[in-house]
């Protein structure tokens, strides 16, 4: 994920210290039930599609941008699947960031897909029982996000 310009503005004043952020992640299904992946620049490793939020920018608009932006395919939300604060990491050059991840369902709206910025080495679309190997975030985000279940919350019971 490349640094968004204000982050790394709030960076030149804040230093590496704990910034808590807005986070946002897209899981597209086009209408064939496919769910749409990038496998990213900076792990080699695929992945679901995700950003963060420009200063002012609602999570739907984030969603719809960032997949645009990563992988050519325009989206639009159907649902919020999950929100949850995720455990603080720390970066190689030693920023730490926390994020609030707000995960949304997306609808394809077009299914041409290829390679749009330089934070992917690929993009495809795959059968949600046929998915290149995947972290956890990623599959518990795909298995929400294929239910039609009621919103995820973490620490909350979960009906």
């Amino acid at each position: 994920m490349a640094t968004p310009d204000f982050l790394r503005e709030l960076r030149a004043t804040a230093g590496q210290q704990l910034l808590f952020l807005p986070g946002v992640t897209a899981i597209v299904f086009d209408d064939k039930g496919r769910v749409l992946l990038g496998r990213r620049t900076d792990t080699g490793e695929w992945a679901v599609i995700g950003g963060i939020p420009d200063p002012g920018e609602q999570p739907a608009e984030c969603a719809v941008r960032e997949v645009h932006e990563e992988t050519a395919v325009r989206c639009e939300v159907e649902r919020i699947v999950l929100v949850q604060t995720r455990e603080p990491i720390q970066y190689p050059n030693g920023d730490i960031c926390q994020f609030m991840d707000i995960t949304l369902r997306c609808r394809a709206l077009t299914t041409e897909c290829y390679v749009n910025d330089d934070e992917s080495l690929e993009v495809a679309w795959f059968e949600p029982d046929s998915l290149p190997p995947l972290d956890e975030f990623g599959i518990h985000r795909i298995k929400l996000a294929m239910g039609d279940g009621p919103t995820w919350f973490e620490g909350m019971p979960q009906g």
